[in-house]
């Protein structure tokens, strides 16, 4: 993703919905939201995804793993705690939930481009489905 973006600098603008499907990934979506109270989003992101085979198991998940990580990107994870727990963060969980049933996404991942569903999953489609809305928009 980060390369589809980089690649059509400043045209592209990538929105990430959380989509808590299995059990135990509520709690990863809450640590995710709340680092971007700390400027660490990414990081944490990135890291999450780093480490998702010893968190997420399908079979018995345990995201409470994750938090011998969260300091190595930089996380106060007191603060984290606190942060989980804002309001805020929650209503954009709850938010996120509402837009996933209104959009019936049934799974992970499901990617939109213009707000329209990707037709069918892979990098070469949404590639090619970015480059031609780039086009459309930008011409060339």
């Amino acid at each position: 993703m980060k390369e589809i973006v980089e690649s059509h600098e400043g045209k592209v603008r990538l929105v990430l919905r959380y989509a808590p499907f299995h059990r135990g990934a509520d709690q990863i979506a809450a640590a995710l939201e709340a680092s971007r109270r700390q400027g660490k989003f990414w990081e944490t992101l990135d890291l999450v995804y780093a480490k998702q085979k010893e968190w997420a198991n399908h079979h018995h998940p345990n995201p409470d793993v994750m938090w011998q990580h969260f300091p190595s990107v930089g996380l106060d994870v007191e603060k984290l705690r606190e942060d989980m727990r804002r309001p805020e963060v929650a209503a954009v969980l709850q938010q996120d939930r509402a837009d996933l049933v209104a959009l019936g996404v049934r799974g992970t991942p499901t990617f939109f481009v213009n707000g329209r569903p990707l037709p069918r999953f892979g990098l070469r489609e949404l590639e090619s489905l970015v480059r031609e809305k780039v086009r459309e928009a930008y011409g060339g």
